[in-house]
C-alpha cells in the first residue's frame, strides 16, 4: 500500500477516518532519535501507528517501534497531541485519514535495530542530521518539539 500526505493542500481529497495513533521520539544517550525511511512513502519519521483493539495507546506506541525498528522501548512521558485537520494521509486502498497522533518520549532498553516492511531504513540521527532527509513538516514540528523538551505537551 502507498501513503500520500497532504498538508494544508486545497486539492486533497476529504477525509474518511480518524484513526488514533501514535509516534515514539526514541532518544539514545547521546542525544540521538531514531527515525524509520517509510516504505509506502519514501519519507523519513519516527516509529509509530494506529492503536488496536486490545490496548492502551502506550502500548500502540511500543508495539509500533518494536515492529518498525527491532527496539524495545520504556515510555517516559508525552510530547504532544497532533490533530492537524489539514494534514491528511491519503492510502492506496482509498482510506483518507485526518492526523490524530499522540507523540510518545521513550528510551531504548533492548532489541537491535532492524528493519520491517515498513521500514526500510531504521538509523540513529542527531538534531542536525535531521535537517538532511526527507521528513515532512508534521512530523518535523513533533521532532522539533521533542528536542526542545518541553515542559507541558504540546495540544494542537
Amino acid at each position: 500500500m502507498t501513503r500520500v500526505d497532504h498538508i494544508n493542500d486545497p486539492n486533497a481529497p476529504e477525509p474518511n477516518s480518524v484513526v488514533p495513533s501514535t509516534t515514539a521520539f526514541i532518544e539514545d544517550g547521546a542525544g540521538r532519535i531514531v527515525l524509520i525511511q517509510r516504505s509506502d512513502n519514501g519519507d523519513w519519521a519516527m516509529p509509530g501507528g494506529a492503536h488496536d483493539f486490545g490496548e492502551t495507546i502506550s502500548q500502540t506506541a511500543v508495539r509500533e517501534a518494536k515492529e518498525e525498528t527491532g527496539l524495545d522501548i520504556e515510555i517516559t512521558g508525552l510530547i504532544g497531541i497532533y490533530t492537524d485537520p489539514g494534514h491528511l494521509a491519503e492510502y492506496s486502498d482509498g482510506e483518507v485519514r485526518q492526523q490524530f497522533s499522540l507523540c510518545f518520549r521513550a528510551v531504548p532498553i533492548g532489541g537491535e535495530i532492524q528493519t520491517s516492511e515498513e521500514s526500510l531504513k531504521v538509523q540513529w540521527f542527531s538534531e542536525a542530521e535531521t535537517a538532511s532527509v526527507r521528513i515532512n513538516s508534521s512530523m518535523r514540528l513533533r521532532i522539533k518539539h521533542g528536542f526542545q523538551g518541553l515542559r507541558e505537551p504540546y495540544i494542537g
